[in-house]
């Protein structure tokens, strides 16, 4: 069975170092070099912003319904422009598509800054610049899905894949870090000015990329949207993964981004989830390094095994709230997520049409979160009347059944690594 996960060759063999330098090789390519680089700068900031956000609506209404509403107030219009965003991603340079997104995205965090720092800040302001942000995102999403498939061979995406997943966990090491220093000692505002200058600085480099042009027919945006669900449920992998992680992501977004800063706030503070926030990066770098050589096989199987992962942090937040326990679990979270993000990334950019692959990857956006917003507008409430600890409870079991359950579906335990 570790053979099937890990792929051929041994991790600690004689060979490794070599092995390692050949992973790396894909970097020679410049257009990879400016797309993670780009990348890199662009989570940095925006790793600052969820804890910033959160404790900026916290100083003006001390509420964890207030925190869900301006959440929600981002990923609604990100759900309902998903689609479209998918359609334009596929028929537009990709590159372009990016810098204009992440343009509007720096745009309008530097407003929020602006209102924040000077104490005017109100909930409906941070919520209606959080929805134009998440309209922003709805077409980042499926058009970054679809930047290296098409500039590196499908042989090469795995070890793309995971230095792109190596640079971003950097980031959200270097950006939880400082989101706990900023937040901590100088307030929420000057964390969200830093991630609007993020988001500017990732669209100049997005700019420099040069993208082949993708041969596509014309059509309308039905007929887009169309062919991208043709594709979509036509793998069964696919809508199962996607089926699950609607729930999973429900579960994630209210125990653990909404309720779990709340918590924090009330037991180890804010420079404390600074921290956390860090020691999750620092799981998505571990990640990062074990995928670049693992290379697994079955990328669904482990993937999904690396979910599990997810518990240690809802339990912990139940059970005992305490900054050295946190990091710990957070630093797992991160190992699980990124371990399946790699190994999703990959799948989906060897299986799926490159010409198809960023309306494929909508609706995939769209059927993962969006049930997000359901749980941002009702933790609080649901914490109020059965309180948190029960929640967080119930949410880490519900986490486990439902990944047991997917792993047990044929085609996502045995789908396999093209290039293996």
């Amino acid at each position: 069975m570790w053979r099937g996960w890990l792929g051929s060759g041994g991790f600690w063999g004689g060979g490794w170092r070599v092995g390692f330098r050949r992973d790396l090789a894909v970097l020679r390519r410049r257009d990879v070099r400016v797309f993670v680089s780009a990348r890199f700068v662009s989570i940095l900031g925006s790793t600052i912003a969820p804890v910033a956000l959160v404790f900026a609506v916290l100083d003006v209404s001390d509420s964890a319904s207030a925190v869900g509403i301006v959440l929600a107030a981002r990923s609604i219009p990100n759900i309902v422009f998903m689609l479209i965003g998918g359609v334009i991603a596929d028929r537009l340079p990709r590159h372009l598509v990016l810098v204009v997104a992440n343009t509007v995205s720096g745009l309008t965090q530097g407003l929020a800054a602006a209102l924040v720092l000077s104490g005017h800040a109100t909930i409906w302001q941070l919520a209606a610049i959080e929805a134009v942000n998440g309209t922003a995102a709805a077409f980042v999403m499926p058009a970054m899905t679809g930047i290296l498939p098409s500039i590196v061979d499908r042989a090469e995406l795995p070890q793309a894949n995971a230095i792109a997943g190596f640079a971003r966990s950097a980031a959200m090491i270097g950006g939880g870090a400082v989101a706990g220093v900023i937040v901590g000692l100088t307030g929420p505002g000057i964390g969200l000015a830093v991630d609007g200058l993020s988001f500017l600085i990732g669209a100049f480099l997005l700019s420099r990329l040069t993208i082949p042009r993708i041969a596509r027919t014309a059509g309308s945006v039905l007929t887009d949207l169309r062919e991208g669900w043709s594709e979509f449920v036509s793998r069964q992998w696919v809508w199962v993964i996607v089926l699950a992680f609607g729930l999973l992501n429900l579960i994630f977004t209210a125990c653990y981004q909404t309720l779990g800063p709340v918590i924090a706030d009330r037991t180890f503070g804010r420079a404390g989830w600074g921290l956390v926030s860090a020691c999750f990066g620092a799981g998505l770098v571990t990640s990062g390094v074990l995928m670049l050589r693992l290379r697994p096989r079955r990328p669904l199987r482990i993937g999904m095994l690396g979910m599990l992962l997810t518990v240690p942090v809802l339990l912990a937040l139940a059970l005992y709230p305490k900054t050295p326990v946190m990091a710990v679990s957070a630093f797992l979270l991160g190992v699980g997520f990124g371990i399946f993000g790699i190994s999703w990334e990959t799948a989906l950019g060897q299986q799926v049409p490159i010409d198809k692959l960023s309306r494929v990857a909508s609706y995939d956006m769209l059927g993962s979160f969006i049930a997000g917003p359901l749980g941002q507008l009702t933790v609080g409430y649901l914490a109020a009347a059965i309180s948190a600890k029960a929640v967080e409870l119930y949410g880490a079991g519900l986490f486990v059944l439902i990944t047991v359950i997917t792993l047990v579906v044929p085609s996502v335990w045995n789908l396999r690594r093209l290039d293996a």
